[in-house]
């Protein structure tokens, strides 16, 4: 069943769900907006990282991503050595740090590192936007750009149209944004062609929900078969990629498109007043269970995917995301982005940008303050630093230089090729 020509319907307002769990969050630490502190950080970061590179092993794994199941390094986008290169080159290519090495040389041989550790799932998962080929491919693409590149690019990206995930992590949603980027960064028609193929795929993947009188999709992901909502498995996060391509499909397409999006939206969010979340999966938690606030489930993450979406359909429940993020407060995790103090912040930077409010800046800017003291706290407590951008500290390096820019482009999902 479709729901092109359905009136979304006023959000369901509930108290059987707690809209955050205090927990997690931790009180906001009063301090002054310091940009000279904000600089010194990115800068301090960013040294660090290159002096504890190694050109075999790369940057060494942090316990917080092993969960002491391993040592080794890692090699993706999300928490690996792909990910703090392309962070390098991207604050030098905004002016913000001038780097001492040359970390081209060890984008290539990401790929068997990475072949190596997915093991098995390698046949199914290799093209992974986040976790596989496709980000190495790209980093190498944007630094000396060729034809044979394009071509691993391009089998990448068709290669995944079918990943049974359906989600931005592994799914065809994060190879998707690739072709996206591609197109973006060259103009050619063969990006542009590919990304409406995938959008395609995904429209007859859809299901419908008479139960919530919404649309979804489901995630074969890690054994089992979920019906996530938010930013990094779920259908805001396939949302995102749409709504940023959207030029690219004709008007009654893009018109269903922003139907659905609006409507599954407004029917699976929580409102309690000025105040609104969404629930990890469609289905309804348990009584009393208490609704998570992060980039990859939550408020932030909606907004964060949301906050281009064009129209005023969705305004009511942005600002109230907003508010709910910043009534949370920062996380307890730390400052990091996909679960952390900055991905929320981004959060605000959406909403400052959207709405041209000073309010957001400022909130966003007081979680980067307190960002900061978390980063230095961890990195006191485990005597190194996250080498890391999703999970660690080169993520907030990139937040901390947003909202010194008054900036709102979430590294790798927003913006890839810096120009």
């Amino acid at each position: 069943m479709d729901v092109v020509g359905a009136r979304p319907v006023p959000p369901l307002t509930t108290a059987a769900s707690p809209l955050y769990d205090p927990s997690r969050h931790e009180p906001l630490r009063e301090q002054a907006w310091d940009p000279a502190r904000a600089r010194a950080m990115i800068e301090r970061i960013v040294e660090d990282a290159e002096a504890s590179f190694s050109p075999v092993t790369y940057w060494p794994a942090h316990p917080r991503d092993t969960e002491g199941r391993s040592t080794a390094p890692f090699h993706c986008l999300y928490f690996g050595a792909c990910g703090v290169i392309w962070t390098l080159y991207y604050l030098q290519a905004r002016g913000f740090v001038r780097l001492r090495r040359d970390y081209e040389p060890f984008i290539e041989p990401l790929i068997p590192a990475l072949r190596a550790w997915m093991g098995d799932d390698w046949a199914r998962d290799h093209a992974s936007y986040l976790m596989g080929e496709t980000a190495p491919l790209l980093l190498a693409y944007w630094l000396r750009p060729s034809g044979d590149v394009a071509r691993k690019l391009e089998a990448a990206i068709a290669s995944n149209i079918d990943n049974p995930t359906r989600e931005f992590l592994w799914g065809a949603p994060g190879t998707l944004l690739a072709a996206h980027f591609l197109h973006e960064h060259t103009g050619e028609a063969r990006w542009a062609d590919a990304f409406r193929d995938n959008v395609r795929k995904l429209e007859s993947q859809l299901l419908w929900s008479d139960q919530h009188r919404c649309s979804y999709w489901t995630q074969d992901m890690y054994g089992r078969v979920t019906t996530y909502l938010g930013a990094g498995h779920g259908f805001a996060g396939n949302a995102f990629v749409i709504i940023r391509g959207r030029h690219l499909l004709d008007a009654g397409e893009w018109g269903r498109w922003k139907e659905r999006i609006a409507t599954t939206v407004r029917q699976t969010a929580t409102v309690d007043q000025r105040l609104a979340n969404w629930r990890a999966f469609l289905e309804p938690p348990r009584l009393g269970m208490p609704l998570p606030v992060q980039w990859c489930h939550g408020a932030p993450g909606f907004l964060a995917c949301l906050g281009d979406f064009p129209g005023d359909e969705l305004d009511d429940l942005l600002l109230a995301a907003g508010e709910l993020t910043w009534i949370a407060g920062p996380l307890t995790k730390g400052a990091y982005l996909c679960h952390g103090t900055g991905g929320n912040g981004y959060a605000f930077l959406k909403l400052h940008e959207r709405t041209g409010d000073a309010k957001w800046l400022e909130r966003a800017r007081a979680f980067a303050m307190h960002g900061i003291g978390q980063s230095q706290a961890q990195a006191e407590e485990h005597r190194q630093m996250r080498y890391s951008l999703w999970t660690g500290d080169l993520g907030l390096a990139v937040y901390l230089a947003d909202c010194l820019d008054e900036g709102a482009a979430f590294p790798t999902f927003d913006v890839f090729f810096a120009r």
